[in-house]
């Protein structure tokens, strides 16, 4: 026969030790979280909004009477069909929207979605592979079209893109 002793298993720390060791890296974790969500936090705080003059409009005369609203303005642009270089079997669709500092007039809007167009023809599947590849396209896109208005295009939005 087996010896009695020698099958038992040895024991570990005691349940009060174990138990004091989770409690101790629970209160561990819930430390560490809350200071990276202060930290993470930090940035998302609200620019202060200025106050407005005393005097910046009274009941005899608005302040913006007369001034146009200037602000920024998005424009969807039509939506962008053409093939690509390669394969030129694989068609794009396209649908993207500028982003102005300012409201511009309609043939900026068409001289930028015309330049998109073309930019898009060129493109190789290869390059638009994958989330880095996307990020490619959408900073050449935007590059583009902030060099087609002079700088009044501050981004360009893309809805939809879908490759058949």
């Amino acid at each position: 026969m087996a010896n009695v002793e020698q099958a038992q298993p040895k024991k570990g720390p005691p349940l009060a030790i174990q138990l004091a060791a989770l409690l101790v890296m629970t209160g561990a974790a819930i430390g560490m979280g809350w200071v990276s969500g202060g930290y993470l936090k930090q940035g998302e705080t609200p620019a202060p909004v200025p106050a407005a003059p005393e005097n910046a409009g009274s009941p005899e005369k608005p302040a913006d009477a007369g001034k146009p609203v200037a602000g920024p303005a998005v424009v969807q642009l039509a939506p962008i069909t053409t093939n690509i270089a390669s394969p030129s079997e694989v068609w794009i669709r396209l649908e993207a929207s500028v982003l102005y500092d300012a409201p511009q007039p309609p043939e900026m809007t068409e001289q930028i979605h015309q330049d998109l167009l073309a930019y898009v023809h060129t493109l190789k599947m290869h390059q638009i592979e994958g989330a880095s590849g996307y990020q490619h396209l959408k900073a050449d896109l935007d590059e583009r079209a902030a060099l087609r208005s002079g700088g009044h295009v501050k981004q360009v939005l893309i809805r939809t893109m879908l490759l058949e």
